[in-house]
């Protein structure tokens, strides 16, 4: 298409352009379009087909048909707007091969060719082209990746140019496109790595477990090694507690069940020691995380975020040696053996153990031991400051001892409070088991449980003996039945046949006729009471003043073998009466000679007893010369009854046979003679006492 008025511009055709005719895009054709001439200002664009289109006929369109119907240059986008022709600009001519064909597209990008940024083509705005001409051909929407031929009649305005896609967009698209499919296959191996590395950690810790779990003790006789010492007490026949015993090596202890702990103690304990203790299997994974972390972070061990189970697997299973061991094979047996502690016991069942097994320093073993320590109450009426502060023991009970490290001690209780108010308003109060209802702990109850223990009088327990010489006595009675460790871990309930009544008395008896008797050289005494129907023991007094070393008053002379005197007598007269004497029978009180040894054979000088006035007599019936506590006649006596065992008749006779059978055990010698019936062998007041 020609202009006589303009000269043309003439394109040069591309090798392989053998059809003029060019599809244009949106599907328009240059056939279909009116065949008028070109209005002034109108622009030619050229579009370059990249998927491969037919070519066309070239268009002849009008500025009336692009007013009526626009060309649709991307079907998936809006059109740009079109701007209104001026019906006075000159036509544009067209340059002859304008419409030849296109060389066909090829799906390859060549990298390495140079790509020119539409800025360096249009980065200047023709002259005579109004600004926001320029602008609209700058936000018109692009062509594929080329820029289209346009053809502008000189001395025309420059018509507005539409900007297409570059090919460097699509290779920054591209680019973007590598890039995310390298994210997401790096994201895809990364997981790939990461689920084989948990399975391959899987493998090695299920490992572990069974290796550990096979050296690990079974948790079925958890009871069993629970409690393994309790201590054994003495009462008196009134129930009013004498005495404990207390294993040395270990300490006093009273099992009690959780029904009889007071709610404020296990509310203390679980804030302290295991705030999330009903929700755990056992162990805390996300404490053991943290104790890592702060372990790392610190260069030391800081924290071992043992949970009330680990530490009663820890008391139960451990040796000593054990318990104190630092390594990580030894908290993984401790969780090991508290998760299966877990499943095979209830909460409430484990927490009892541990309340029960727990030390408490100053030797108490056990929350009520620890009650009766430290407050001299039972555990069942701990209230809430005396609950705080022996929750805050267990940790470490050689530093929190209230009697040596007051000022820690105190601290400590701070803690245990604090932890029982933020654990409350954190979980909105502390559920318990043994109590329906929650333990709520205010700021102010707090700071008044606080005062209330800074100014309790703490009153070291000495553990003193009531009347100290019976406890020795039944201690005594014990060792010979059961061995030491029997008697200091059983538990033993002692209720012995003491009155304390009359043992109050017994004890004033003997310390005034001790008094009464200094002026004789008498220093000490004993006295032992003996109910005759039944034999119970009802007092004891073993000397005048049991704290006294002056006299020797720890030793129990009721106990000690000494002379019994004319004490003696009356058994005498028993055995007498067996062979066959009365109370009526005769027997002459002269001066008389006896072989020493009651024997007639004795060669020793012959044995001259007096009586204790140096008077004698004469005839004297058996009840009157006991009665006046005759010698003369209680030495003929035993020698009618013999000392010795006789071999010539049937059964075992003689006084000393007799004196057993009586209960009367010291008579061992077996040199004595005549004088054992005025007292010369040495007995017991207690068995003497017990023979009468």
């Amino acid at each position: 298409m020609t202009d006589d008025s303009n000269p043309q511009t003439e394109i040069p055709r591309q090798p392989g352009d053998e059809n003029p005719a060019e599809q244009l895009p949106g599907g328009s054709s240059t056939e279909n379009l009116p065949n008028s001439e070109n209005p002034p200002g109108y622009e030619w664009y050229q579009a370059l087909n990249h998927e491969g289109e037919d070519q066309v006929e070239k268009p002849e369109i009008s500025a009336d048909s692009m007013e009526e119907s626009p060309t649709v240059l991307f079907p998936e986008q809006e059109p740009a707007p079109v701007p209104a022709i001026d019906q006075a600009t000159p036509a544009i001519s067209v340059p002859p091969g304008i419409y030849d064909a296109l060389p066909a597209h090829v799906d390859q990008v060549d990298l390495s060719a140079t790509v020119v940024a539409p800025a360096a083509v249009f980065a200047q705005t023709t002259p005579g082209v109004s600004p926001a001409a320029h602008n609209a051909s700058q936000a018109a929407p692009a062509l594929h990746d080329t820029q289209p031929t346009v053809l502008v009649k000189p001395g025309s305005p420059t018509p507005p140019v539409v900007k297409q896609r570059t090919t460097n967009g699509r290779k920054n698209s591209h680019r973007r496109g590598d890039r995310g499919g390298c994210l997401v296959k790096t994201l895809v191996i990364g997981l790939f790595i990461a689920v084989i590395g948990v399975l391959i950690a899987g493998v090695i810790l299920v490992t572990q477990y069974f290796r550990i779990a096979a050296t690990l003790p079974s948790v079925a006789d958890i009871k069993q090694r629970a409690s393994q010492f309790e201590t054994t007490r003495f009462y008196d026949r009134n129930g009013q507690l004498l005495y404990e015993m207390i294993d040395p090596n270990a300490g006093r202890r009273t099992y009690v069940p959780l029904s009889k702990i007071s709610p404020y103690l296990v509310a203390a304990t679980i804030a302290i020691e295991d705030k999330e203790y009903y929700n755990h299997p056992g162990f805390d994974i996300f404490a053991l995380v943290r104790a890592l972390v702060q372990n790392y972070t610190s260069g030391e061990v800081v924290s071992g975020a043992s949970t009330i189970t680990q530490q009663l697997a820890r008391m139960l299973f451990f040796t000593p040696e054990e318990r104190v061991e630092i390594s990580y094979r030894r908290k993984a047996r401790e969780i090991i053996l508290s998760a299966e502690m877990t499943r095979r016991y209830s909460k409430d069942e484990i927490l009892e153990l541990y309340l029960n097994e727990i030390n408490y320093g100053n030797l108490a073993y056990g929350i009520e031991a620890a009650a009766d320590t430290y407050f001299n109450t039972t555990a069942e009426k701990l209230d809430l400051a005396q609950s705080a502060f022996l929750a805050g023991l267990p940790q470490a009970p050689s530093v929190y001892d209230i009697f040596t490290n007051r000022d820690a001690t105190l601290n400590r209780n701070k803690q245990v409070l604090t932890a029982m108010y933020n654990v409350g308003r954190e979980k909105n109060c502390i559920r318990v088991s043994n109590s329906p209802q929650p333990v709520c702990i205010e700021a102010q109850q707090a700071a008044d449980a606080f005062i209330a223990i800074d100014s309790y009088t703490f009153v070291q327990k000495a553990n003193p003996m009531v009347y100290p010489h019976w406890v020795n006595y039944i201690r005594y009675l014990l060792e010979t039945k059961y061995d030491p460790q029997t008697i200091y871990r059983s538990g033993f309930r002692v209720y012995t046949t003491l009155d304390p009544k009359l043992q109050q008395q017994a004890d004033r008896i003997v310390k005034e006729q001790v008094t009464s008797l200094a002026d004789k050289n008498v220093t000490d005494g004993a006295l032992v009471s003996i109910q005759p129907q039944t034999g119970e023991i009802l007092a004891m007094t073993g000397s005048a003043d049991f704290y006294n070393d002056a006299i020797a008053g720890q030793i129990n002379m009721a106990l000690q073998p000494r002379q019994p005197g004319s004490s003696f007598k009356p058994l005498t007269y028993v055995a007498a009466f067996e062979k066959g004497w009365t109370p009526a029978t005769i027997v002459w009180d002269v001066p008389s000679e006896f072989p020493p040894s009651g024997d007639p054979n004795d060669p020793s000088e012959p044995y001259v007893p007096a009586n204790y006035d140096g008077e004698f007599h004469g005839p004297q019936s058996v009840r009157s010369a006991l009665a006046n506590s005759y010698n003369i006649p209680a030495v003929k006596a035993l020698q009618y009854v013999g000392i010795y065992d006789d071999p010539t008749t049937n059964g075992e006779d003689g006084m000393l046979a007799f004196a057993r059978r009586m209960g009367i055990t010291t008579l061992t010698r077996n040199d004595y003679g005549l004088s054992l019936t005025l007292g010369g062998g040495e007995v017991t007041l207690m068995e003497m006492t017990s023979a009468y």
